[in-house]
């Protein structure tokens, strides 16, 4: 899943980062109000973490004017504040959920966890491919009831691939989703990690379930292969 985090505190923010990338999410950042603004309107994010008293333009005024531009990305605020009107605010103003610093990073995933489930009910829980399936939640493959064990980029390849089963993904595709704004390395890293997959989830079981579509990207077969 990828992530934007508007948080102004620094060192709090890359703290946070570093265990949500280390859980297999991509995470970018931002610390103040306007930059988060205009990154969460072109991102593509799956979630955003938002910091109420930011520099420039405060939390309330971004998710306000997010919602109003019919953003609906699922929003997570925080803030030192613990007020119950402080909260109702945030949650008037277009935020799914309200986390108090200071706060446990077990929490905060589990948070952000059922925060996505909401914003996509209608996608199943556990996504089943013939034999292979994959489970977001647990973030766990398996091939014919054996677990496959995976990379936390390696799942999160595959998890991007199984959500568009059966669609031509391409490379900046997958790499937009997976990887976070600051990585500057080659596309074809994607191959890496497709391959990966293929050595991994295919090959011993004889199946063929990720194809190459020759100058477009790859498609994840929705029999399993």
């Amino acid at each position: 899943m990828r992530l934007l985090m508007v948080e102004d505190e620094q060192r709090l923010a890359k703290m946070v980062a570093a265990g949500l990338t280390a859980e297999g999410y991509a995470v970018d950042l931002a610390h103040d109000g306007r930059t988060g603004l205009s990154m969460a309107r072109i991102g593509g994010y799956d979630a955003i973490i938002l910091d109420i008293m930011l520099p420039a333009m405060n939390g309330y005024q971004v998710c306000a004017t997010l919602r109003q531009e019919g953003v609906t990305t699922p929003i997570l605020m925080l803030t030192a504040k613990d007020g119950e009107y402080d909260e109702a605010e945030g949650l008037d103003t277009g935020a799914d959920d309200y986390l108090t610093k200071p706060f446990s990073f077990v929490v905060l995933q589990a948070r952000l966890r059922a925060m996505m489930r909401r914003g996509r009910s209608a996608a199943p829980t556990v996504w089943r491919f013939g034999d292979l399936t994959v489970d977001p939640a647990t973030r766990t493959c398996r091939r014919g009831g054996e677990e496959v064990e995976l990379t936390s980029k390696e799942f999160s390849v595959l998890e991007y691939l199984a959500s568009r089963a059966g669609e031509v993904v391409s490379k900046t595709e997958v790499l937009h989703h997976v990887w976070d704004f600051a990585y500057d390395g080659d596309v074809n890293i994607v191959e890496v990690y497709v391959s990966n997959l293929r050595r991994k989830i295919d090959a011993p079981y004889r199946r063929n379930s990720i194809a190459t579509v020759r100058g477009a990207g790859y498609r994840l077969a929705a029999d399993g292969g």
